[in-house]
């Protein structure tokens, strides 16, 4: 199994793992490999490419020094490279985004001017709109690290995804978890992508034993709002799908903000769980629009 070297990563792939093993039987040995969103300390929207963090991962996949490979599926690319197979999306970790803030404050009860670290340009977005007398401060860096910066006072909050803190066993430092009809995550925050070589039916079927069709279901649609935007929207973008206990219906909701929180465009849709990709396609057409039409772009 291969997967990034950060303890993150390794938390999350040694889960699947383990898994993978009480169902089958299989001994799995974890390859952490090191990725060039882990080496340079640059904004991710500045690196000049999507999949920072997979690309070495994926090469030695292909190069069959591993036999699959784990990501969070938030930091795939939308198109899945030839040779390569998405074996297993398991169940969802929470989605939601969560703060961990010094005194256990939320947004809410920050003062003006209050130092909130993130560096994802959705969450500061949806920060600046929500809660435009904070000072969005951009931050890269592990999860230890970041709230190390608010444990140490140079900020006062940092915005983090809560599936992090609870593969981590840190849940519990989150002073407020974010509602994600109006704090839209990242698509497919949370979820875990299992991917293996498209050539190797054995692997494939093992690995697929673990496939969870909800959390596929839910993030196929929140990245077919990514996959559709991509081309002519370069705003800040979140999506969050969920399926309806009675499986009848799938409920989807996305959000286009402004860099600087000004313009917000947020919109849901419904439709059936089938229809994923076409529903996620077709909110992003009149997500975009209208953004366009209440930006003047």
């Amino acid at each position: 199994m291969g997967t990034r070297g950060s303890a993150l990563a390794l938390a999350q792939s040694s889960s699947f793992a383990a898994a993978l093993s009480e169902v089958s039987g299989a001994s799995v040995r974890t390859v952490g490999i090191t990725t060039q969103g882990d080496t340079s300390n640059a904004a991710i929207a500045t690196m000049g490419s999507t999949g920072v963090f997979v690309q070495a991962v994926r090469a030695a996949l292909l190069a069959e020094e591993i036999d699959f490979a784990v990501h969070s599926y938030k930091d795939l690319p939308t198109a899945v490279p030839d040779g390569i197979t998405i074996a297993a999306v398991p169940v969802r970790e929470d989605p939601r985004d969560a703060v961990v803030a010094a005194d256990g404050r939320t947004l809410a009860q920050l003062p003006p001017g209050a130092r909130v670290g993130t560096g994802s340009p959705r969450r500061a977005g949806q920060l600046l709109s929500m809660h435009p007398q904070l000072d969005v401060v951009p931050l890269r860096g592990n999860v230890d690290s970041r709230i190390g910066r608010v444990r140490s006072g140079q900020l006062d909050a940092v915005v983090v995804a809560a599936a992090g803190l609870a593969r981590l066993g840190r849940l519990a430092e989150a002073s407020q978890i974010l509602d994600p009809d109006a704090f839209v995550p990242a698509p497919a925050q949370g979820a875990l992508a299992v991917e293996c070589r498209s050539d190797d039916p054995g692997l494939l079927a093992l690995l697929s034993a673990l496939d969870d069709r909800d959390t596929r279901c839910a993030v196929e649609a929140e990245r077919a709002v990514l996959a559709r935007l991509e081309a002519g929207c370069s705003a800040p973008v979140g999506a969050h799908a969920r399926i309806a206990r009675s499986r009848a219906r799938l409920e989807l909701c996305a959000v286009i903000t402004s860099p600087d929180g000004r313009h917000r465009t947020y919109r849901t849709m419904s439709a059936s769980p089938t229809d994923a990709t076409a529903t996620g396609h077709t909110l992003a057409d009149t997500l975009l629009a209208d953004h366009n039409t209440s930006t003047g772009a």
